[in-house]
Parts: structure tokens; sequence; C-alpha cells
């Protein structure tokens, strides 16, 4: 009995992260979608990966 209830704290605790994840990886990506959007009058730099 011991072993499923730690097993099911064990696989809630990993939903929960992975939730918190996602929503984390979600916001990085709106804002940097937001700040790219609009960036001026110049010359359009081409987007580079870091």
């Amino acid at each position: 009995m011991l072993i499923y209830m730690l097993a099911t704290a064990m696989t809630v605790a990993m939903l929960i992260a992975t939730v918190f994840g996602l929503h984390q990886e979600a916001d990085r990506v709106r804002a940097k979608a937001n700040t790219k959007r609009f960036e001026g009058f110049g010359v359009r730099k081409p987007y580079r990966h870091f």
C-alpha cells in the first residue's frame, strides 16, 4: 500500500512540474514574440538564434 501511495505522489508531482514547465515555456515564447513584433523603421536585421 505504501508503494502505491508513493507512486501516486510522484506521478502527481511530475504532472504539476510538467504543467509548470509548459507554462514558463509559453510565457518565454510569448514574450519573445511580443518584443520581436516591432523593431522601428530602420533596416530589418535577420533573426539570429543564440
